[in-house]
């Protein structure tokens, strides 16, 4: 049962990783439903997107489209599967791709928002990118970063010229608000 003023997610995690349960997700939710207002009109990515569950939440919200990229091809089926369970197919556009290297990526880019849940070392591989491809002033959620991870992620960030805002710790992970 769905409690009032909530916004079901139905996910089936399948092959694919990522059911909203785990810590790291729950930063990533949190800090989508603190930004995102429903109707809000905002370009928007989410990298390494495992079954989709943070792209499905801001589609609900936004009635936008949303990207949404994955190194595996099995979790870009099971993010459109569960795209269409959540009534939201029409909005999400599901990619097979590292990092930005897929030309649909390329061609939406700037984007005002970019989330990444996957692991440290990925992320900070990917700042130089990260900034590239996020508008002046928007904003970064990462996640997928263990506390004691936590200051490399965050100061590979700020090399790149973008500020750490507000972090959600929870457990031994912690996600990060950073803007571009």
């Amino acid at each position: 049962k769905v409690p009032a003023g909530v916004i079901p997610l139905l996910i089936d995690a399948g092959q694919a990783f990522g059911t909203g349960h785990h810590e790291t997700t729950t930063g990533c939710l949190e800090f989508i439903s603190d930004l995102v207002r429903p109707g809000m009109k905002v370009n928007a990515l989410d990298i390494g997107t495992g079954t989709g569950v943070l792209a499905i939440a801001i589609a609900k919200l936004t009635h936008q489209t949303v990207l949404a990229s994955d190194i595996d091809p099995v979790a870009v089926k099971v993010t459109t599967t569960n795209a269409r369970k959540n009534n939201v197919s029409p909005y999400i556009k599901a990619r097979t791709a590292k990092g930005f290297s897929h030309p649909v990526l390329k061609a939406k880019a700037p984007y005002e928002l970019i989330i990444a849940n996957i692991l440290a070392r990925p992320l900070v591989s990917l700042a130089p990118s990260f900034r590239a491809h996020l508008v002046h002033g928007g904003t970064l959620i990462l996640s997928g970063i263990l506390r004691t991870q936590e200051t490399m992620v965050s100061n590979a960030m700020r090399i790149q010229g973008m500020t750490l805002v507000s972090r959600k710790p929870k457990g031994d992970w912690v996600t990060l608000r950073i803007q571009g």
